[in-house]
């Protein structure tokens, strides 16, 4: 073995977020185990695409013995990352995966609500009384999403790690009048799926505005990443707003970052 540059991770400074997967353009680098690791040497080509993602400055380049680029591996590696990310491929048998495909599943058909108009705007909350549900599309889970439908026209659209709804006592009634819905958990969910599937919605549709809502554990910052990075990809320019949300539901900070 030859003495190149490869990158190496800190793993107490890594906290799982796992921003540095879709910024590194060989798969090189996979979450196991709730930690960022250097799937195989041979995926590294040492140019350090990651460096600049981590939020903790957990991945550095240094000079050590290792195993040579190869290409070729590469490119089979994301073949098989690119089959694996399939919704339905990574269902866990056959007969699953026939009844996804044949869109059998009701749970996951597309749908679309109407909002009546009364209650289009954010709802104020009233003691005894039931509140209108906000929600105008279904399903509302970014791995079920399509990435074409009726309601991504012109959209004004929400995506929010999906703890958000339950620390937010007012979540209908503060963000999701006139939006389009997503939900996602950056720290769990496969990345890369969600990566690909956000930049083909903003490749095939005219969003209108994205605002992202996230929970204030350092995970849940790999949303932005993502959300960011997938607007890139679709070389489009979408303004997008920063919510971070408080484990006790408040907010804790607003802005625009692009």
């Amino acid at each position: 073995m030859a003495v190149r540059r490869i990158i190496t991770i800190d793993e107490e400074k890594c906290d799982g977020c796992g921003v540095c997967v879709p910024a590194c353009a060989e798969g090189a680098i996979q979450i196991t185990g709730g930690k960022a690791r250097l799937v195989s040497e041979t995926y590294c080509d040492g140019l350090g695409a990651c460096l600049g993602e981590c939020p903790q400055d957990a991945i550095h380049l240094e000079e050590r013995e290792a195993a040579d680029y190869d290409e070729g591996a590469v490119e089979n590696h994301l073949n098989k990352l690119k089959a694996a990310s399939s919704p339905i491929a990574s269902l866990p048998n056959p007969e699953l995966q026939q009844i996804h495909a044949g869109h059998s599943c009701p749970g996951s058909a597309m749908r679309t609500f109407g909002v009546p108009a009364a209650t289009a705007a954010a709802a104020e909350i009233v003691t005894g009384a039931q509140q209108q549900s906000q929600l105008r599309n279904w399903p509302v889970q970014l791995y079920l999403a399509p990435t074409r439908a009726p309601y991504f026209d012109n959209a004004d659209l929400l995506i929010a790690a999906d703890c958000v709804p339950f620390a937010l006592a007012d979540f209908h009634g503060q963000f999701l009048a006139g939006k389009t819905l997503l939900i996602g958990c950056p720290k769990l969910d496969n990345v890369e799926l969600y990566l690909n599937k956000l930049a083909e919605i903003f490749s095939s549709n005219e969003i209108k505005s994205v605002e992202i809502a996230f929970m204030e554990v350092p995970c849940c910052f790999g949303l932005m990443q993502i959300v960011q990075k997938a607007i890139q990809m679709a070389q489009k320019d979408i303004p997008v707003e920063l919510v971070k949300i408080g484990l006790r539901g408040e907010i804790l900070e607003k802005r625009i970052v692009q």
